[in-house]
């Protein structure tokens, strides 16, 4: 079973530097898993990588999607899949860092795909949403599947939607596929290193790298990507820095509202973040200051 090592943690734990700094030590090549960087033309927003760091270590599925494509954790499986491949058959080891939880989820316990799309029942759950509000197709969503409405908020229309979608083609609740699969597929003998920072620092860097972004020209690259047609609507542009910005150049907002929205919103991310993590129980936490305990974990895991 090939071996890979995850590094994972909430945003702005300093995961990609150090997945450059074990890559480099181990001889290793880093897998990006950070649903946003996959994505051509948003870079400062997405914080990817400096070119430094992309010289120094070989880095995959950066740059491999337009902004207006539906790139699906699927899709993410199936490319970092074969990623692990040809690292490995280049005898290199595989680092894997990111902090999209279903990304990791996906490549390193499986997915469960479920029914296919079916494009006129979601239209007509997407219209009953906005006429009568997200709550009443959550409420709709407990009625048939209360397992998987405890699990999803309201607000996420998205995930109702595909809930009720999978109920309504498969007579069968979501819940019960999730538990029938239990995502128990292990492919990879997979070491997962969290990052963790004290909340008062990483709020600090937070801060810091919002106002980092907004130096490097966020506000420039939001309005270059909407100069090239991408709309507001899609996916990608709502995305933290990302909305804010669009918000700002539509005159909806000033740029000193959005910079602390944006901060807020980033920081209530890595909650989320953090929340989903802490329901993996194979993730080994460290302080972000543990570097020589990290770097013996890795030696050990790779043997």
């Amino acid at each position: 079973m090939e071996k890979i090592v995850v590094i994972l943690g909430p945003t702005a734990s300093g995961k990609s530097a150090l997945a450059v700094e074990l890559a480099e030590r181990f001889n290793g090549e880093v897998i990006n898993a950070d649903s946003m960087q996959v994505y051509r033309f948003m870079d400062i927003g997405t914080a990817k990588p400096t070119p430094a760091q992309m010289d120094s270590v070989l880095h995959h599925l950066l740059d491999v999607a337009d902004p207006d494509e539906d790139y699906s954790a699927g899709r993410y499986r199936a490319a970092a899949a074969a990623a692990v491949h040809n690292i490995r058959r280049r005898e290199k080891n595989v680092f894997v860092a990111g902090g999209t939880g279903l990304y990791i989820k996906a490549l390193t316990s499986g997915l469960f795909e479920g029914p296919g799309a079916n494009k006129r029942l979601r239209e007509e759950l997407l219209l009953e949403a906005q006429l009568q509000g997200p709550d009443a197709l959550h409420r709709r969503l407990a009625e048939v599947d209360s397992a998987s409405a405890e699990k999803i908020h309201p607000n996420n229309i998205k995930r109702v939607i595909r809930a009720l979608e999978v109920y309504t083609v498969a007579n069968k609740p979501l819940s019960e596929f999730h538990k029938e699969h239990a995502f128990a597929e292990r492919p990879y003998d997979t070491l997962k290193i969290g990052i963790k920072k004290d909340r008062k620092l990483l709020y600090a860097d937070i801060d810091a790298r919002v106002e980092k972004m907004m130096e490097g020209g966020l506000r420039a690259e939001v309005e270059g990507l909407l100069k090239m047609g991408y709309r507001e609507d899609l996916k990608p542009m709502r995305a933290l820095g990302y909305k804010e910005m669009a918000a700002v150049i539509a005159g909806r907002s000033t740029l000193d509202e959005a910079i602390e929205l944006l901060k807020k919103n980033t920081r209530n991310y890595a909650k989320r973040q953090m929340t989903w993590f802490n329901k993996d129980k194979e993730i080994r936490w460290f302080h972000w200051e543990e570097k020589e305990e990290i770097i013996s974990a890795v030696a050990a895991h790779l043997g």
